[in-house]
């Protein structure tokens, strides 16, 4: 069966989230970490990283006028949009932001990745019955990286973050910080930034994202909590000593999608057929077929979906960057078949999903721009 070149992913403002944490840590002297091509940043002796689940940079340009500080900060010369690669989900934006590699290399493919080992999908952000994360995920992270330099790497988040399968694969290093809420995450943010002259803290904010999944991103509740985001973080930055540069991104955009533009895989024979597992998640789905199958899920999948999405082969999202370089022991992950939705639609699958997942109003994971723009804030140290 003839294949045509997978589209390239869409350009987004000047980047990957790739190269955000290594450009932070390098303005710190962290050495080792800067790549051809990568941001200066202007030198400093600390610096607050926030990353704020869910906060599309294309939301927030809709919706700044809850957020008086994140729009001022995004007007600031020195702030920017990056694409947060593909697909456009916490596990894997995580392990990107954290490692500073895209997914063929770091090898967290998905919301569900599929494990060679196992013959069985598993959920990269439970990590329930998933492999040893440090094996999964061998290559150091950037907080390694800068322990090892000497500066204090701080990580501030929920207790339940420390240890877990993920933060082990993607964020290890340094020490961590349990704290509930924002603003008690702001306050440990800012004890950290007294313990060490040099210092590198991080900071991670859920809600918004959990808003946005159960209300939909267009709804009142998701501006109310971006109004609280803001206000937490125009009193973090204007708490910091004057050496401390603040970058504030997020980890993936959002899309509603109706409920009546789903599709379920229990319910739909033509695009069970041929399946033996389904990782991903329900804007960018990975197949992985039984042997000899893959043109027929191809072609079922792309009649099927039609003009809301692209249906590709693995080599061909592969050839043409999806996942950036792929590692030998990453490419087996990836299903044999991806469909990623570019219209208002998702394919979810009854069989393994959870009632309260396929009910979720906004959805993210696909290459759409509101899935994939984050921003980039940023405000320099101030000079002493």
């Amino acid at each position: 069966m003839s294949v045509p070149p997978a589209p390239a992913l869409p350009v987004v403002g000047d980047g990957l989230l790739d190269r955000l944490l290594p450009s932070v840590a390098t303005s710190l002297g962290v050495a080792g970490l800067a790549r051809p091509g990568d941001r200066v940043l202007e030198p400093a002796r600390r610096a607050v990283v926030v990353l704020v689940d869910g906060l599309g940079a294309e939301l927030l340009a809709r919706r700044g006028g809850h957020a008086p500080y994140l729009r001022g900060l995004a007007a600031a010369p020195g702030s920017r949009s990056v694409a947060c690669g593909f697909p456009s989900t916490t596990a894997t934006s995580m392990a990107t932001f954290g490692t500073g590699r895209l997914a063929g290399e770091h090898g967290l493919v998905g919301y569900e990745a599929y494990d060679p080992a196992t013959g069985r999908a598993f959920n990269e952000l439970s990590w329930e019955d998933g492999p040893a994360p440090r094996a999964w995920q061998p290559h150091p992270t950037v907080f390694e990286a800068a322990s090892a330099a000497g500066v204090e790497a701080v990580r501030v988040g929920p207790g339940f973050f420390d240890g877990s399968g993920l933060t082990e694969a993607a964020l290890r290093g340094g020490r961590f910080v349990a704290a509930s809420s924002l603003a008690q995450r702001v306050d440990a943010t800012l004890a950290a930034l007294r313990t060490r002259p040099r210092a590198l803290v991080y900071l991670y904010w859920g809600d918004l994202d959990k808003v946005g999944h159960v209300h939909g991103c267009g709804s009142w509740q998701w501006g109310e909590e971006l109004e609280a985001v803001d206000a937490e973080l125009r009193r973090l930055a204007a708490s910091l000593p004057p050496d401390c540069a603040l970058h504030v991104t997020a980890d993936h955009g959002m899309v509603d999608v109706a409920m009546d533009r789903r599709l379920d895989v229990a319910h739909e024979p033509d695009l069970a057929a041929g399946v033996a597992e389904v990782s991903g998640e329900p804007r960018s789905v990975q197949l992985h077929c039984l042997p000899g199958a893959v043109d027929d899920v191809l072609a079922a999948w792309r009649g099927r979906l039609g003009e809301d999405a692209v249906v590709v082969t693995r080599d061909e999202a592969v050839s043409a960057g999806w996942f950036g370089p792929v590692e030998d022991r990453v490419r087996p992950r990836i299903g044999e078949v991806v469909a990623t939705m570019t219209g208002e639609l998702a394919v979810g699958d009854s069989r393994r999903h959870r009632p309260e997942l396929l009910a979720l109003v906004g959805l993210h994971g696909s290459v759409t721009l509101d899935e994939v723009a984050v921003p980039w804030l940023c405000a320099p140290a101030r000079r002493a």
